[in-house]
């Protein structure tokens, strides 16, 4: 099977190197010197991973074969794939890979259907699931701990307990403690002494 580990940034520096945008929990093992990565657009490799370093707090790699800044560049936006065995899981009970998060059904801790995760989203500061709900629209739900509070792969479900709001629009609770009616020209409080 093949995962999605990186997208290759921009170029760093004149000697080929290359930031990348992590999508895997576990870059050592992906992403260390000697890897071999297929990658789409599939022209573009395989690419073996030379070296690798962190650089104020991004992974820089650099590639056989890329030597200077204008090769790096070329290789911008690509996606980085690892082959990696179906039935392999992470190490971290906690952690779990894409495929596996795919087709599950999301329910309420009551049992209550919600939908079921079409898609996962990797963004910088959380993941997202996108569900498809059985009316056929799309609803986002953050994978944290505090909303996502069960992955069972056995029974192929996701427990989560949303926020007010997060499910059902008319629950939300407005989160300003401004009075609407004074337009907020309201004294801010402060000494100006």
């Amino acid at each position: 099977m093949q995962l999605v580990v990186a997208r290759i940034g921009r170029a760093h520096g004149i000697k080929g190197e290359v930031t990348v945008e992590v999508r895997t929990d576990e870059p050592e093992l992906r992403l260390g010197p000697g890897a071999v990565l297929a990658t789409d657009p599939a022209s573009v490799g395989p690419l073996t991973v030379e070296t690798g370093r962190v650089h104020s707090g991004r992974l820089l790699l650099r590639f056989a074969g890329v030597k200077d800044r204008t090769a790096a560049e070329a290789l911008r936006n690509t996606l980085l794939i690892a082959e990696v065995d179906p039935e392999a899981t992470p190490e971290d009970p906690e952690e779990f890979y894409d495929h596996q998060l795919m087709d599950l059904d999301v329910v309420l801790v009551d049992g209550t259907e919600i939908g079921r995760i079409t898609e996962i989203t990797h963004l910088p500061s959380q993941d997202l699931f996108i569900v498809k709900r059985p009316d056929g629209s799309e609803v986002m739900i953050p994978f944290v701990e505090e909303i996502v509070t069960e992955i069972d792969l056995e029974e192929q479900r996701a427990v989560i307990t949303p926020p007010p709001g997060l499910i059902d629009d008319s629950e939300a609770e407005v989160a300003s403690g401004r009075d609407e009616e004074s337009g907020g020209d309201e004294e801010s409080g402060r000494d100006e002494g």
